[in-house]
């Protein structure tokens, strides 16, 4: 068996070949569902709606699992085996709904209305990752016309770019209803390169109160701005440590465990020392290397500075508080669902990717999953996000073979 690759390593400069637009099955799909704006701050109900109706109108009933406000929603839908069996075996289809943001982005087109140009697709979600779930529904009619031999399901979500918040209590429905699939495949954007195994990822805010004074005045006051900039130059630092260190997999692309600060906010004027800053950061794991154990050395290297601080103010501190946690997955290269997934993707190799996905709640659920799907990642969140005719070509492709292998003709 060949050893996981890097996307990169499995690209090959010739795999992009022309597709007329007309050559494919999906697009219409693409079109709407894309019409839908679903950013995570939307309800995703009228896309749900949508596709519920589009699954009923093939005899096909769907479970909706709501949010605690009502205006989300997942949805769950079995087509059963000839035989009737709908819960034991078969193979989960899984794509979230919810979008990212086009706030702020110079988009050139409506992001909710797909643009075809040079042998592309335009739109918000095209790559991330509303064209796999058009595909496998346009691929409806032909599982249930050739007849499956194992149930396949479909499995929609909400808001997982706000933390996978949507598919948790989308698969605690599906345990608890005893439905048992033998496989997943996640359809996020790989280039339709096989995935078995992403990194985890936890992410943290900082919260540093020091205390104000007047900036002619420093030492009477504790600077949260400065004493923040030390503990994340300690972050950066540790940083440097993971990426020159040994502890490496060239199987991912990028090869170590990564820690970064994106977001920091502090002070209110310049001539006032600043009582308060905080600031976000994550850090995007190997198996080997455990966060929580990061974050201890962050907490250690902040404590040494609270000595100084309540010689000021006993009402300095510095707090870390969770913000999110995902953990990493790796699926066996040797498993029936990674087999199926070189199967339908027409390849040898499967990869390793640094980004989360939903994958590694279905595989902790005991649900064997693996990760495929039109697009690339460089696309995804971007303004004018485009996906090319040839990878929705090689996603509908993948969706035939699976046919091959799940229906009895």
């Amino acid at each position: 068996m060949n050893a996981p690759a890097t996307l990169a390593q499995i690209r090959s400069p010739h795999d992009e070949q022309p597709v007329r637009p007309d050559e494919l099955a999906s697009l219409e799909l693409i079109r709407k569902l894309v019409g839908f704006d679903t950013t995570s701050r939307e309800s995703n109900l009228k896309l749900i709606e949508w596709v519920r109706g589009y699954l009923a109108g093939h005899g096909i009933e769907s479970t909706l699992t709501f949010d605690d406000t009502g205006r989300k929603a997942n949805l769950f839908a079995t087509l059963p085996a000839q035989d009737g069996n709908a819960i034991r075996g078969g193979i989960v289809l899984s794509g979230h709904t919810d979008v990212v943001p086009v706030d702020g982005q110079p988009w050139d087109t409506d992001p909710f209305s797909v643009v075809i140009n040079d042998g592309r697709l335009y739109g918000r979600g095209v790559t991330d990752m509303k064209s796999f779930t058009a595909a496998g529904l346009t691929f409806v009619p032909e599982f249930l016309r050739r007849g499956l031999e194992k149930p396949v399901h479909f499995a929609l979500s909400y808001d997982e770019e706000v933390g996978c918040i949507g598919v948790r209590r989308l698969i605690a429905d599906i345990v608890a209803r005893g439905i048992t699939p033998a496989g997943c495949i996640v359809g996020e954007p790989t280039g339709m390169q096989l995935v078995v195994a992403h990194k985890g990822k936890k992410s943290w805010r900082c919260r540093v109160r020091g205390f104000e004074s007047h900036s002619a005045l420093t030492p009477r006051g504790v600077n949260a701005v400065q004493i923040a900039c030390e503990i994340v130059a300690y972050i950066a630092r540790r940083a440097c440590e993971f990426r020159n260190g040994e502890r490496h997999d060239d199987s991912y692309d990028v090869p170590y465990t990564t820690v970064h600060v994106g977001v920091i906010l502090g002070g209110t004027a310049l001539n006032i020392v600043p009582r308060d800053c905080k600031f976000e950061f994550e850090i995007r794991h190997l198996p080997f290397d455990d966060p929580d154990d990061f974050l201890s050395d962050v907490r250690a290297f902040a404590d040494q500075f609270l000595p100084e601080m309540h010689a000021v103010a006993a009402t300095t501190h510095i707090e870390f508080d969770p913000l999110s946690t995902l953990p990493g997955f790796a699926t066996e290269d040797t498993s029936d669902i990674a087999s199926l997934g070189r199967a339908c993707s027409d390849t040898q190799r499967a990869g390793k990717v640094s980004f989360g996905t939903e994958a590694s709640l279905f595989h902790n659920a005991g649900i064997p999953t693996v990760i495929c799907g039109p697009g690339h990642i460089a696309q995804a969140h971007q303004p004018n996000e485009w996906v090319t005719l040839e990878q929705i070509a090689r996603c509908e492709a993948f969706m035939r073979r699976l046919a091959d292998h799940v229906c009895a003709r």
